[in-house]
């Protein structure tokens, strides 16, 4: 058995080395115990030498049937495969019953097959039946010698059945690791795809909008124009960063900084911001997380909304963190939720957080609300009042260029 071992240990662990997986090849040359029956056929120490050649011929041909049929599945439950067993068997006692001697050899043959095409739960009471049977034919001729026919026909049949059914496993455990594999490359791909999406969309029409912007004050005011200017160059230097951050996949969003560029875009577009924030400190991943909302959100108000007044609102209990963006814009301007590259996107990343994403008209504007699990930590919580408003209770934001 040392053979089978080593035959199957090296194809299952081939994972890398291209080792083929085992056949019924790795069974062929146990036949070889059936030499000293072929010697007794030609020297004429066995009696009825024909019966015993055609008995030779039909147990070698049914092996070989089996052991082919026994490593794949499908063939290996057939009733066919099942009926060679049988009757391989069935020839196997006339065999040993007939003529005894070498020929009892041919039941340790019998248990590799059985053991190679019968697997649990059948295998152990099988393999018993086997043993037993095999016991009775060899002490019958042998006395009680003929038990170690029985233990080396029970040996053969479960040590195979082990062999291959942990060969089979690892096959299955590397299939399982190389769709695991192919499922990792996919989600990253979508990564990807989203985080390219959203910080291009949003950087690209800030670009356009100061762009504009500056055009429109190059003849009227210089400084003023120097100034978008300015903010187009570290608009890009960012991006840039954002980019390769985003590639890597270490980018951490910050909720701040996103509000921060979401003002200083909206003002340069025109549209009032507000930006009202309040609430206990949320964890790092739902602030990334309402960033991205707070990016699609203001890159889509710029681009679809034509409004002229934007709030963005940040609340949280402790529970739960909740952010606003709404807008009193056309209200039809903005792409649908399901339809929309981004807020699609969106709803995904938050879904898989435990979070939700709706987006629809309102009150004659346009409002996305997100809702995401606040994982929040001890502290206060803080306020970031309207740009240019109106609203008694607001106090300026700090980021954003002024206004054109």
């Amino acid at each position: 058995m040392a053979w089978l071992f080593k035959r199957q240990g090296t194809s299952c662990a081939g994972a890398r080395d291209g080792t083929p997986a085992p056949s019924g090849y790795s069974l062929l040359p146990w036949l070889l115990l059936g030499l000293g029956s072929l010697s007794n056929l030609f020297h004429g120490e066995t009696a009825n030498p024909l019966i015993g050649g055609l008995g030779l011929l039909a147990f070698n041909s049914l092996y070989v049937y089996v052991a082919f049929r026994s490593f794949v599945k499908e063939t290996r439950e057939a009733p066919s495969t099942r009926v060679a067993l049988v009757l391989m068997t069935g020839v196997t006692c006339a065999l040993a019953l007939a003529y005894g001697g070498t020929w009892l050899l041919f039941f340790p043959l019998l248990g590799l097959a059985t053991g190679a095409a019968v697997r649990f739960p059948h295998l152990r009471p099988t393999g018993a039946a086997l043993g037993v049977l095999a016991g009775a034919v060899a002490v019958s001729h042998d006395g009680w010698d003929g038990l170690g026919i029985a233990y080396a026909t029970w040996i053969s049949t479960m040590v195979t059945a082990a062999i291959l059914s942990l060969s089979d496993a690892v096959r299955q455990l590397r299939a399982a690791r190389e769709e695991l594999a192919h499922r990792a490359v996919e989600q990253e791909r979508l990564r990807f795809s989203r985080d390219l999406h959203d910080l291009l969309g949003h950087t690209l029409s800030v670009v356009v909008v100061k762009a504009e912007a500056a055009r429109r004050l190059t003849t009227r005011d210089v400084e003023a124009a120097q100034s978008q200017l300015a903010d187009i160059e570290s608009v890009g230097r960012q991006a840039l960063t954002e980019i390769r951050e985003a590639v890597t996949g270490y980018r951490e969003g910050s909720l701040s900084r996103e509000i921060d560029g979401a003002v200083s875009a909206l003002r340069a577009a025109g549209v009032e911001p507000v930006v009202r924030r309040s609430g206990p400190p949320l964890a790092p991943q739902t602030e990334a997380l309402l960033g991205w909302v707070v990016r699609e959100a203001a890159t889509n108000v710029v681009r679809h909304s034509g409004a002229s007044r934007c709030e963005i609102a940040v609340t949280g209990d402790g529970e739960r963190a909740r952010l606003t963006v709404t807008d009193d814009g056309r209200g039809t301007g903005h792409p649908r939720p399901t339809g929309g590259t981004g807020l699609r996107g969106l709803t995904e990343r938050l879904a898989t957080a435990g979070g939700t994403l709706t987006a629809g008209p309102e009150r004659g504007g346009f409002a996305v609300t997100a809702e995401l699990p606040t994982d929040a930590v001890e502290g206060a919580g803080h306020v970031v009042g309207s740009v240019g408003g109106t609203d008694g209770d607001a106090v300026p934001a700090t980021a954003g260029s002024p206004a054109p």
